[in-house]
């Protein structure tokens, strides 16, 4: 199983969801931990991250060695997330 980093960004975006949205992204990460490509994943052109959609949400995240960095998590029809890269 993977360590989890997760970024400034992301923890602040995290602690400002509802209960219900933090549990659904939560539930993902961990199962990002276990298996960090699964189908449902995608890489980003012009970035070395990968992306994960939730709901109405998306991560962005990396896996570097035995590290899970979790970089920024945001509305996943905000171009917002983007620039946070």
């Amino acid at each position: 199983m993977l360590k989890l980093l997760v970024s400034k960004k992301a923890q602040k975006f995290l602690d400002d969801l509802p209960p219900k949205q933090f549990r659904q992204i939560l539930k993902k990460v961990f199962a990002l931990l276990e298996n960090p490509r699964p189908h449902d994943s995608e890489e980003l052109r012009g970035y070395p991250f990968l992306r994960n959609d939730v709901g109405e949400y998306r991560i962005i995240y990396d896996v570097q060695g035995d590290t899970l960095r979790l970089i920024v998590v945001g509305k996943r029809n905000d171009a917002e997330v983007y620039r946070h890269l």
